[in-house]
């Protein structure tokens, strides 16, 4: 069985568009530097996983589609690279700090809006709504087909 995720990003630096545009091949999702976000990653996403995109920071933020994890975790390294805005100065080889995974189109969707869902009990205990900066969140298997049937209709 796959768990169901839900992963904020911002559509000027990657849309639901974008993604399907990367076509088979996938995105890396990267540039995540926060700790419970990199937990997630790395402890509990598995290829196979199901992820809705969300759109935030935009006129109408919501879930605009959905993804699949197409690979394992893998350490990022772009933590490595001086040059690079992701750098991370306490990150070694021996001990990295930060995590991502490959990600691949699976469906657009209708928007449907933060604001519907954040009034539907189903949603009630998601992270995306408690813990705003949160980019990676889990949802229960139960609120991942809820979603999926929403979406559809």
């Amino acid at each position: 069985m796959h768990n169901y995720w839900l992963l904020k990003t911002e559509p000027d630096e990657c849309s639901i568009d974008d993604i399907r545009r990367a076509g088979t091949q996938g995105i890396s999702w990267d540039g995540i530097r926060n700790y419970q976000a990199r937990n997630f990653i790395r402890d509990q996403l598995q290829p196979g996983d199901r992820c809705f995109i969300v759109h935030s920071s935009c006129p109408k933020p919501g879930v605009y589609g959905l993804a699949l994890a197409t690979s394992p975790a893998m350490i990022d390294p772009s933590q490595f690279q001086v040059d690079h805005p992701y750098f991370d100065a306490k990150a070694t080889k021996e001990k990295p700090r930060w995590w991502y995974f490959q990600l691949a189109w699976q469906a657009s969707y209708r928007p449907i809006s933060n604001a519907w869902l954040k009034q539907q009990p189903e949603c009630q205990d998601w992270l995306l709504f408690r813990q705003p900066r949160l980019s990676v969140s889990p949802i229960s298997f139960k609120q991942g087909q809820w979603l999926e049937g929403i979406a559809a209709n």
